[in-house]
């Protein structure tokens, strides 16, 4: 497992952009590195359940987005600064949401709800 910290979050008119940050530290002595964590964002708004808005996988930084996402947000990262991103833009108040970053070395994008390692959340709220 590692600790994942979420930064960026924030309030924002809509059609405004932001950008996540997930910077991940204390690595678990199991011989995995940031680069080999496949890396997702998912979110949850209130009353709704978590939804799988992006991952990006560690075999070759392919990028799977949620339909309600497509086209306005593009998930990155950076393993040297083992950090992973979440770009944001044309927002709308329907994106206001707690965005969690969550990390996983073995499980495959589909099953992000499932992965090993989560950050605290960050709050991004999209006012109309």
């Amino acid at each position: 497992e590692v600790q994942l910290e979420e930064s960026g979050g924030g309030l924002v008119q809509a059609g405004g952009s932001l950008r996540l940050s997930c910077t991940a530290s204390q690595f678990t002595f199991d011989g995995f590195t940031f680069a080999d964590y496949n890396i997702a964002w998912l979110r949850q708004a209130p009353g709704k359940g978590r939804e799988r808005v992006s991952c990006i996988r560690r075999s070759d930084n392919s990028t799977d987005y949620a339909d309600s996402v497509k086209g306005r947000f593009t998930i990155s990262r950076d393993n040297a600064k083992k950090t992973g991103y979440l770009q944001m833009n044309s927002l709308t108040p329907e994106d206001t949401a707690v965005y969690y970053c969550v990390a996983d070395p073995r499980r495959p994008c589909w099953a992000a709800r499932e992965f090993g390692s989560k950050g605290q959340g960050t709050q991004v709220t999209v006012s109309s």
